[in-house]
């Protein structure tokens, strides 16, 4: 299938493990996590506009917030949780959050009250209003909604600024447009959209009306996504991070499998600094880690 994405010289390419080395270090112990709120599998992370880290959790306080040097600042969302899986900001600096195991997504403001609900607390289904069991969340320059319902069903869906349902694609399956889990969505400073799709071991790229445009193979099991702000994608691939452009480049790789500090293993979700810092959500490892360039690497 030709691309009709310009920018895109084939409509699929492969991901190799030949990318250079990412220069990233690892920082120790940079979160003073209050002594009676450890985290449980770290499902997501998210950068705010002060970069104030969120971390979305399955432990007892589900979504806390820390400030840039690492310092605990608040609980959010007390009794809004059952199932942590995944958090982003929208461009107004709203927070969505995603609780796959509820079947709804919340958006709340800065202060942490709910603005809106998409879904339905504690019913599943495949209808206009319902989900079933949602994977992620983003929303455009434009104010549209895109959720990926993405483990009971293999769809995107398609919401207004006002959370009207507009319309969705996808099924079960493994060709363009198709979904084998599609884990997390990303929406660039173009609106074009990118979807980790985990079985299948790609990213897949549509435009604003789901129109398929390309696809990125050879992963080994892309969870999560996250946007540097020179627009690089950054993809949580099991035990390492991949860096692309956007047309599917390999920048760099980086990542050991494992449990020791700067070592990782289930990483579910992730989120990029305005310097370049990378934190990393590990599911197996109910941690988050931070990386930083090297001093040569930085400001390149």
């Amino acid at each position: 299938m030709a691309s009709t994405f310009s920018s895109l010289p084939q409509s699929t390419r492969a991901v190799t493990d030949s990318g250079p080395i990412l220069p990233y270090s690892v920082v120790g112990d940079f979160l003073d996590v209050p002594s009676e709120a450890n985290f449980g599998e770290v499902a997501a992370v998210a950068l705010d506009a002060r970069q104030h880290l969120y971390v979305f959790n399955r432990g007892p306080r589900p979504l806390m917030e820390f400030d840039g040097a690492g310092k605990y600042v608040r609980e959010l969302a007390q009794g809004l949780i059952t199932h942590a899986h995944s958090l982003r900001f929208d461009w107004g600096g709203n927070l969505w959050l995603v609780d796959d195991a509820d079947y709804h997504v919340i958006k709340l403001d800065r202060r942490g009250r709910v603005l809106m609900v998409l879904g339905r607390r504690g019913r599943a289904g495949d209808s206009e209003v319902l989900f079933n069991r949602p994977t992620d969340v983003a929303v455009n320059s434009r104010g549209e909604i895109y959720v990926a319902d993405g483990y009971g069903n293999a769809r995107v869906m398609k919401f207004s600024p006002t959370g009207t349902f507009l319309f969705s694609w996808g099924n079960k399956g493994s060709g363009p447009g198709q979904f084998d889990t599609p884990h997390a969505i990303i929406i660039d400073s173009r609106d074009r959209i990118y979807v980790a799709d985990r079985e299948n071991r790609r990213i897949q790229v549509f435009d604003a009306g789901g129109r398929f445009l390309a696809q990125w193979t050879g992963f080994q099991n892309p969870q999560g996504l996250s946007l540097g702000k020179d627009q690089s994608l950054y993809v949580g691939d099991t035990s390492r991070v991949v860096k692309l452009d956007l047309t599917g480049r390999v920048i760099g790789v980086f990542g050991t499998k494992g449990k020791g500090l700067g070592e990782m293993s289930g990483i579910h979700g992730l989120a990029v600094g305005r310097d370049g810092e990378l934190f990393t959500a590990e599911l197996l490892n109910w941690r988050v880690q931070k990386f930083v360039l090297t001093p040569s690497a930085r400001g390149k």
